[in-house]
């Protein structure tokens, strides 16, 4: 239950980006109304993994945002990448927005087979 909370307070703040006193009580009243599921003790080491990702997904996004204005990206390419087996559907949206959070990447589309189409810029090597 904790770890929901945490988790429900720190996607508020990055979407937000606002470290004022206001906003931090607003993100813990809204993680506070928002419906909690019960986590099985399985999906721990899931949940555990989604927040190592997005700590490293943080610098990683400042750095590619970087990488793209000093070098041009341009080509597109569209993968398909697999859904991890037992994701409830709010790891599966927190897979999503880690994805979607870093600069070269977008999930474009989810299937519910278990598979994102995702949008992704590359630098072509010079030939």
């Amino acid at each position: 239950m904790i770890l929901s909370f945490l988790l429900r307070l720190l996607i508020w703040l990055l979407l937000s980006s606002d470290l004022s006193p206001l906003n931090i009580f607003l993100g813990v009243m809204i993680a506070l109304i928002l419906p909690n599921h019960y986590t099985k003790p399985e999906q721990f080491k899931d949940w555990l993994e989604v927040l190592k990702q997005l700590i490293v997904a943080i610098p990683q996004a400042f750095w590619e945002a970087i990488e793209i204005m000093i070098f041009p990206h341009n080509h597109e390419e569209m993968v398909i990448e697999k859904v991890k087996p037992r994701r409830s559907r709010i790891l599966i949206f927190l897979d999503i927005f880690l994805i979607t959070f870093t600069p070269k990447t977008i999930v474009t589309k989810y299937n519910e087979s278990g598979w994102y189409d995702v949008h992704r810029i590359t630098r072509r090597k010079n030939r």
